[in-house]
Formats: C-alpha cells, sequence, structure tokens
C-alpha cells in the first residue's frame, strides 16, 4: 500500500476531490487531509488527519527503543561483568533489565516525538501554514493509476506531490515528485 500526496488549493476543491475519490472507491479510512482549517474539515464532513500522521511520534518512539536497547545491552553487560548483583543472578534479570531500558527510549523517544511536526510533512510545512490543504490517499498497487489519472483530469489545481511507500513506516523516505 502506497501513500499518495496531493496539495488542495481550497477548502471547496478538497471537498469536491473527495467526493471524486469515493466515486471510485475510496473509503475515507483512506483518505486523509491535513489542514490548519480544522473545523472547516468538520464542517464538510472531511477526514482529517490523526496524531500518527502529523506528529513524530512513530518515528522517534522507534529511534528511542532502539538507542535504549543498545543502552540496555550495555547497562546489563558491564552488571554481569561486574556482578553487581552477585554471582548466582539468573540470566532473565538482565534481559528485563534490557526490556526495561529499551521500553524506557522508547517512551522517552514518543514524548519527544509529540513535540515535532512528522518529518515526511516538513517539505509542506510552509504549503500547510499558507492554507493549503495536503491530501493523503493510502491505495493499493491497483488503485494507484486510477486516483492518478482522475487527480490530473478532474483536479488539475491539486498536483500531485508526492508518493511514500506507506506513511505510517517512520524509516521510509519521501519520494518528491
Amino acid at each position: 500500500m502506497k501513500c499518495i500526496y496531493f496539495l488542495s488549493p481550497s477548502l471547496k476543491s478538497t471537498q469536491q476531490i473527495s467526493d471524486d475519490l469515493h466515486s471510485i472507491g475510496v473509503n475515507d479510512w483512506f483518505l486523509h487531509i491535513i489542514s490548519n482549517d480544522e473545523s472547516g474539515l468538520k464542517k464538510e464532513h472531511l477526514h482529517s488527519s490523526n496524531y500518527l500522521e502529523t506528529l513524530d511520534l512513530l518515528r522517534d518512539g522507534i529511534i528511542g527503543a532502539i538507542i535504549g536497547f543498545f543502552v540496555g545491552l550495555m547497562v546489563a553487560g558491564l552488571l554481569m561483568a561486574f556482578e553487581v548483583f552477585g554471582p548466582t543472578v539468573p540470566s532473565f534479570v538482565y534481559l528485563i533489565i534490557v526490556a526495561v531500558i529499551t521500553l524506557f527510549g522508547a517512551w522517552e523517544g514518543g514524548l519527544m516525538g509529540i513535540a515535532n511536526e512528522n518529518k515526511k510533512l516538513a517539505a509542506f510545512h510552509d504549503d500547510i501554514e499558507a492554507g493549503k490543504h495536503l491530501i493523503l490517499i493510502y491505495a493499493r498497487k491497483s488503485q494507484q493509476e486510477p486516483i492518478i489519472s482522475m487527480m490530473r483530469q478532474k483536479h488539475p489545481e491539486a498536483p500531485h506531490v508526492a508518493t511514500d511507500t506507506h506513511f505510517l513506516n517512520p524509516l521510509s523516505t519521501l519520494q518528491r515528485i
């Protein structure tokens, strides 16, 4: 499943795009809109984005967990080497130490991610601030070409600006067009 990005200039255009996407079989679950005008999206019954799409919670949480895992391995290794708890400590205690430090890293990373805008949206930050609406369409491979061709034919005002392998994969790269 890929995420296809379109940049709409107005709320009216975004509403028309949503209607046209529904007519070709795109469900609201696969259509999310990132905008500064949340009240306008609610008024027009458009499906707005969620925190996983707008914040770096997932990406920073995974990075924190990776860092926590390696720190946990080092701490457990040092505790084992110096036998701080004594020579007869079961191995699972050290596994628990690694797990706790990994989870702490994920928690801290997630907290940092809540404070940051999603890195994939940084390229569109100025457009969104200027009042444009970023439309994210999650599509299977068979749906991609019909969606892109319909958008080119009916909505030339909303250019296809990027394609992502999947928006929620925090380590994937964005292919800007």
